[in-house]
């Protein structure tokens, strides 16, 4: 499953899911939020009204995630027993995640893949536990619950190395993917495409998005690029042809290019072909 844009709407807005369907350019996944963008008194309202209104939409594509409230909460709790009898959701995404038992207990009573959301100090010193638990598919962090956990500032998160790179490196050590957290300017787009761009190198797959206009360029910037695909097509050729002589590092346009880069090359044409 190629998750490039991962788009939160509100679980309690019908017209903003009927929407979803309407998009000319789609996210790659929904993520019906039952959490923070559900009022405390809703929250019983909002599961009644999906309920009713998932059977009903074709989301053309668009993979069907779920964010429960936390599983420390009867909300959370009366969510999972809800989503389980909803054919269409295909992912859980558990927010406040602090511990791998919580993972577990998504995928024993909804038998769907689960995202963890890292949003607090002790949830992110658990990041490795819980990242390795049996359902993952995919880890991911909250910028603004976390900041606030820390007593840190969002500006001050957003350029730290330490908190953004740990993320894709804990994930890629369990076979998992990594999603980047919003960005929460919904008008800057050329902000977005530089928190993207930094957010591919560093080796998140994809990114978490607050607004349909930032769909776009989060799934141009995590697609191969042309540029990339037609480096690692060179890469392949020339290093199978290689390795067909007995040689285990070449030169390629003046770079060195040894099994890793093979590699490297390999999944690229593997991700194009996913995506396009």
């Amino acid at each position: 499953m190629v998750r490039r844009s991962l788009l939160f709407t509100p679980g309690n807005v019908e017209r903003r899911i009927r929407k979803i369907a309407e998009l000319t350019v789609k996210p790659d996944t929904v993520i019906l939020d039952l959490e923070d963008a559900v009022p405390p008194g809703e929250k019983g309202r909002a599961r009644a009204m999906l309920e009713n209104l998932l059977p009903q939409i074709e989301f053309g594509g668009v993979e069907v995630c779920v964010r429960v409230n936390s599983l420390r909460t009867r909300d959370g709790l009366e969510d999972l027993i809800a989503l389980s009898r909803w054919d269409k959701v295909a992912c859980v995404m558990i927010p406040k995640v602090e511990s791998p038992t919580e993972v577990l207990i998504v995928r024993d009573v909804t038998g769907r893949g689960v995202i963890p959301l890292v949003e607090t100090s002790k949830g992110f010193l658990r990041l490795e536990d819980i990242a390795r638990a049996e359902g993952v598919v995919g880890v991911t962090w909250g910028i603004s619950d976390l900041s606030f956990s820390m007593g840190s500032s969002i500006d001050v998160l957003e350029v730290n190395e330490f908190v953004k790179t740990m993320i894709p490196l804990v994930a890629s050590a369990y076979g998992v993917e990594a999603y980047d957290t919003a960005y929460l300017k919904i008008d800057d787009i050329d902000g977005l495409k530089r928190s993207c761009e930094k957010a591919k190198t560093l080796g998140y797959t994809g990114k978490l998005l607050i607004h349909p206009n930032q769909i776009e360029i989060a799934n141009k910037v995590f697609s191969p690029s042309d540029k990339e695909v037609e480096w690692a097509k060179k890469v392949v050729s020339a290093f199978e042809d290689a390795m067909r002589r007995g040689l285990g590092a070449i030169r390629v346009d003046d770079q060195l290019v040894d099994v890793v880069h093979y590699k490297k090359a390999k999944a690229i044409l593997e991700g194009a072909r996913r995506v396009y």
